[in-house]
């Protein structure tokens, strides 16, 4: 079955969710971050992620604004940095996050090949309008879905339903594409081809449903599709 729909989660697959504390450890008065930064981008993203799965377990469900704020808390904490300016830094240069550098690229070759196209996130609608807005990538996608919608985050497969409701596409058609292992192992369980983007050469993660493709980043997406 062809391929005519793709789908991409945002934060770590086309925005950078090290950039913030990246940016921020390079400006003046941000000290505290120099020698940190990596270490509170990886907790806070860390935590982040560990945030969203306990809540959608515990249908306490809200919104990814809050969770974020909450995983740098504790990447803060851990890294003994207390200095309010650095959070709200961090907090501010989060809506503005860097695209990847093939982004642009590969969303044109989809749209040139006629391939629908949007992003599936567990981002507040804000968060990922301030994001494709900063990336100048929203002339490329036709969807922009949050999990606000059905206030739940991923993996539920409420999330998941939201795409064949958005782009009235069979999920056989779709290809699925986050740099999330867990992600696109529930998304190829839920029916979606997937790819998995481990730009950090990781481990497949131990669960039920593999990944389709594994890929180093989204270069070759366009080609992928074309092949499907």
């Amino acid at each position: 079955m062809a391929i005519d729909t793709c789908i991409f989660d945002a934060y770590g697959t086309l925005f950078d969710v090290t950039a913030a504390a990246r940016e921020a450890a390079s400006e003046d008065g941000f000290e505290a971050l120099t020698d940190t930064w990596q270490t509170v981008a990886r907790d806070w993203r860390d935590k982040q992620l560990q945030y969203t799965w306990l809540r959608a377990v515990t249908g306490e469900h809200v919104d990814f604004w809050k969770v974020t704020g909450d995983g740098l808390d504790w990447a803060l904490e851990a890294s003994a940095i207390a200095d309010p300016k650095v959070r709200d830094r961090l907090m501010q240069l989060y809506w503005e996050l860097s695209a990847y550098p093939e982004v642009p690229a590969m969303l044109g070759a989809l749209k040139d090949a006629g391939v629908a196209t949007g992003i599936l996130s567990n981002g507040s609608p804000e968060m990922l309008q301030g994001a494709v807005s900063s990336a100048g990538v929203g002339r490329l996608l036709d969807h922009v879905l949050s999990v606000e919608s059905v206030g739940i985050f991923k993996p539920s497969s409420k999330v998941y339903d939201m795409v064949g409701r958005a782009f009235g596409c069979e999920a056989g058609r779709v290809l699925f594409v986050s740099s999330n292992g867990w992600d696109a192992s529930a998304a190829k369980g839920y029916g979606f081809c997937t790819v998995w983007v481990n730009r950090m050469g990781l481990p497949v993660d131990r669960l039920d449903h593999r990944p389709d493709h594994v890929m180093p980043d989204l270069s070759g997406i366009p080609a992928l599709a074309a092949d499907l």
